[in-house]
């Protein structure tokens, strides 16, 4: 069985599985998914606590599969942990992965907890992974997006006890704390957590929440073209001048920024063929809330503009490499900035 992270607590409160599989690229969520396992395991009496972590092709695969069927030192029952950083357990560990979940669905001695981080297309489909899936509780960890956040950030306060002002001025409140802890959910958890030390239960003023919490946004550049198909030009340029603060390499942004601008040349120019767009993003690997972006912004832009903007983002790709343009600025990062604010600004008024 499939569930989302949000279903995890009320799936616990009915039921114990005997096997669960905890898989997302969110360490806070995983974590806080992982520790109400934990938590429902000890309740119901499994009391030890064995962990396993796969490292590499020396893994003892037989030495996890056996580990179940031996009597636990100090309880009869206990909680059998495997995790597998890199996603990938290797044939041994596919074969071994699916004795594991085969043994697990028959043991009433042990619960088994298998953490991964966020799966490709191709282990979602592996034979191992169904047998996790099908024998036990798959939790899907999903990230939260940027346009979640404030609702996000509302929950968490709300659990503590705490709300932002009803109307306009929460909604500013939220948007504010959105913008100083964007890409960095660990941090967002403390900050939440350091208002509810700071202020008792109630409602949060906008002052309140400035004066507290800390710039702590974490921006990766393969996540600034989702600002860019978002048409969000201030995002943009907020996460241009923290990657550059952070001393992120222009290298890795332009490769970002050139490979969205491909993509939407390819597809527009695939869809003025006469293919439907459905078919042609699946074709250009354009899945999830990146497709749902696609299918708002498409059908308005034309070949001329994505075609300028790949062009430009060949003139950028020689500006960061050293070389200058006329009508460019020299500086690669300025070059950077006019190409992603042209792409969103463009992308703005397309939805």
């Amino acid at each position: 069985m499939q569930i989302g992270a949000a279903q995890l607590p009320a799936l616990l409160q009915r039921s114990l599985a005997p096997l669960y599989t905890v898989h997302g690229d969110e360490a806070l969520l995983v974590q806080e998914a992982a520790d109400a396992i934990r938590a429902a395991a000890r309740a119901a009496g499994y009391a030890e606590r064995t962990v396993f972590t796969v490292a590499g092709a020396h893994t003892d695969w037989s030495g996890i599969v056996a580990a179940g069927q031996v009597l636990g030192l100090f309880a009869d029952k206990r909680l059998i942990e495997v995790r597998i950083p890199s996603g990938k357990p290797g044939k041994e560990g596919a074969e071994a992965l699916q004795r594991l979940a085969a043994r697990a669905a028959a043991s009433s001695d042990t619960v088994t907890l298998v953490l991964l981080p966020r799966l490709d297309g191709t282990a979602l489909k592996s034979a191992w992974f169904a047998a996790l899936q099908t024998q036990g509780v798959a939790v899907r960890v999903d990230a939260v997006e940027r346009a979640q956040l404030p609702g996000w950030i509302a929950e968490r306060l709300r659990l503590q006890g705490q709300r932002v002002a009803a109307g306009e001025e929460g909604q500013r409140t939220l948007a504010f704390m959105a913008d100083r802890v964007e890409g960095n959910l660990l941090a967002a958890h403390q900050e939440i957590a350091k208002l509810g030390l700071l202020h008792p239960p109630g409602e949060l003023s906008f002052e309140q929440v400035r004066a507290a919490v800390l710039n702590v946004a974490r921006y990766d550049p393969f996540r600034l073209p989702e600002a860019v198909l978002d048409g969000a030009v201030p995002r943009v340029q907020r996460m241009l001048e923290g990657l550059r603060a952070e001393g992120v390499a222009p290298v890795p942004v332009h490769w970002a920024l050139a490979d969205e601008a491909r993509t939407l040349h390819r597809v527009r120019l695939a869809v003025d063929c006469g293919q439907p767009l459905a078919w042609v993003l699946r074709e250009q690997r354009v899945w999830g809330p990146r497709e749902k972006r696609y299918e708002r912004v498409l059908p308005r832009l034309r070949t001329t503009q994505t075609g300028r903007w790949l062009a430009e983002a060949q003139t950028v790709d020689g500006i960061v490499k050293g070389l200058t343009a006329p009508d460019w600025p020299a500086d690669p990062w300025q070059a950077l900035q006019r190409l992603a604010l042209g792409m969103a600004a463009g992308c703005a008024a397309a939805r």
